[in-house]
């Protein structure tokens, strides 16, 4: 009877090695499943199997996405019950009767196939690359291989959620002043289509061939763009978006992008604290999970979100690649202020860089919060000010020659 060899792990992904006598491959498969474990690797002693293998059709990548905050509560759900004792197996199909989500619920029959195939848990949730990103997948990879997913897996569940705060934050704090532009185009097209035409009439009815003053001349010659000329400002628009759309499609349009959303002033001093806030929880958490430090900055640099802070950590990971400090790099960069590098410093000296990592994310996780409650309080007088200055350019622009109107009527009534 063939021998063969295994790796699987148990349903807190800790791994085993072994050897059954067994039929067939398939059998093989079943007296290791009927240990408690789900095969990752089986060889036969000869060399026959590795060969048929070599033949095996690979796993076809499946489509779809779901919110966030859906993966979240699945990464929780998850994790409670492994952490309850019920194989991983049992956990997918009892999370998949109760889901509502239908990719989601779909997706969670996938993975329970998957494993009960023989499958790793992170290489079924690597055929989900829409819905499991590299972070999620190697997270849990680092989980399986120290037997100790359901950890790994409350991390994933807090990452998550700090994640969607932070970027809830960051949202709130666009939408506002977005909303006020929007509502202030609104009007001011309203006046410039429909009011100030009429004005207009009036005004050459009324003072045919008398001078009106320049602001008026302004606010009529935009009417007249708008209501004769809308075209150009149609086509104006439409080159203006084309443009960033072909700009945004290059890599030195998104650099060039990414620098100058850095470099804002209003927004720049959010986007950059939110990117360090990131790039720090990220790393940590990896790291902390048990993936290799170069492997955690890859995955680190792809989920960045702004190819500026992406490349100073290439140039983390390359200088880390030759030997050398997480702080050089990050100093040299400029990306990073000195109070980050201070603390990854620190880190790397005690042998604690994940947890000052984390440190580091707290922190900047809290800026977030006071410069968004800060811009709000800045933004929204701003936002008044600038409405109430459109509005009252045009009323002024189309009363002025109103009053001078009728200011000659009542010479003329006094002279009579």
């Amino acid at each position: 009877m063939p021998k063969f060899s295994y790796t699987a792990v148990d349903a807190r992904g800790k791994q085993a090695n072994g050897f059954v006598e067994a039929n067939d491959q398939n059998d093989a498969i079943a007296q290791i499943r009927q240990l408690g474990y789900y095969p990752q690797r089986l060889d036969e002693a000869r060399e026959a199997v590795s060969a048929g293998n070599d033949n095996k059709p690979k796993a076809k990548k499946r489509g779809g996405r779901v919110k966030s905050s859906i993966l979240t509560t699945f990464t929780r759900q998850l994790a409670t019950l492994i952490d309850a004792g019920l194989p991983l197996m049992r956990s997918l199909n009892t999370l998949a009767k109760q889901e509502r989500n239908a990719v989601m619920r779909s997706t969670m029959t996938h993975l329970a196939t998957s494993v009960e195939g023989g499958s790793t848990f992170s290489e079924a949730l690597s055929l989900h690359p829409g819905i499991f990103n590299k972070l999620y997948v190697n997270m849990v990879k680092a989980g399986e291989l120290g037997g100790v997913l359901e950890i790994v897996l409350t991390r994933l569940a807090e990452f998550q959620e700090k994640s969607q705060k932070i970027k809830g934050k960051v949202v709130s704090a666009m939408v506002y002043p977005v909303v006020v532009l929007v509502i202030a185009s609104a009007i001011l097209s309203f006046l410039l289509i429909f009011i100030v035409p009429k004005f207009q009439q009036i005004f050459n009815d009324a003072l045919p061939g008398k001078p009106l003053p320049g602001i008026t001349v302004f606010v009529i010659n935009c009417s007249d763009l708008l209501v004769s000329k809308w075209y150009l400002v149609l086509g104006f628009i439409a080159v203006v978006v084309f443009g960033y759309k072909i700009l945004s499609n290059t890599t030195f349009g998104i650099l060039l992008i990414d620098r100058i959303a850095l470099r804002l002033p209003i927004f720049g001093d959010l986007m950059t604290k939110t990117s360090i806030a990131r790039f720090s929880r990220t790393l940590g958490t990896l790291i902390s999970s048990g993936v290799p430090i170069l492997q955690a900055l890859n995955i680190t640099r792809e989920t960045a979100g702004n190819t500026v802070v992406a490349g100073a950590i290439g140039k983390i990971h390359d200088s880390v690649k030759e030997g050398e400090s997480v702080v050089g790099p990050m100093e040299a960069c400029g990306v990073f202020p000195p109070i980050v590098t201070s603390m990854v410093q620190v880190g790397e000296e005690t042998g604690q860089l994940p947890d000052m990592l984390v440190k580091v994310a707290d922190v900047y996780e809290a800026e977030v919060d006071n410069v968004v409650t800060g811009l709000t309080s800045i933004l929204e007088p701003i936002m008044i000010v600038m409405l109430a200055v459109i509005v009252g350019t045009i009323v002024i622009a189309l009363f002025m020659p109103m009053i001078g109107l009728i200011t000659g009527m009542s010479d003329q009534a006094n002279q009579h």
